[in-house]
């Protein structure tokens, strides 16, 4: 019943930009706090930001402070992450999860319980 939709991914060049959405479904959206994790081979699952339950705080990972930035839009049960001066590094499946917790600092991958399919990005020179 419930599904998380990612789109957005793409190639593109060192320094450049790429906006990503996730489309929730059916979950009460502002009940839950989302999350956005990414996945490069061989490595493990990484926390690249979370838009918290209710209140709506973003909080960052700090390999992406200042470049990306998180969004949730309770009206359309979506969120954003807007990623700009994107590296190699960044290169990776992107995948958004929902998480329902008391907490509200949320950084690790086994307190979500509903995940999106993931969408890729490559930067390249």
């Amino acid at each position: 019943q419930v599904q998380l939709e990612e789109s957005g991914g793409g190639l593109v060049q060192v320094g450049g930009s790429l906006r990503l959405s996730c489309a929730a479904s059916g979950l009460p959206f502002r009940d839950y706090t989302m999350g956005w994790f990414r996945q490069a081979p061989g490595k493990e699952r990484e926390w690249v930001a979370s838009a918290v339950r209710n209140v709506g705080t973003i909080y960052y990972a700090e390999s992406v402070r200042g470049r990306f930035t998180a969004s949730r839009d309770n009206s359309k049960n979506t969120i954003y992450l807007q990623m700009s001066s994107l590296k190699p590094e960044d290169t990776a499946v992107y995948y958004c999860a929902a998480a329902q917790s008391t907490y509200q600092n949320l950084r690790y991958a086994t307190q979500y319980v509903y995940w999106g399919q993931g969408t890729q990005v490559t930067v390249s020179s």
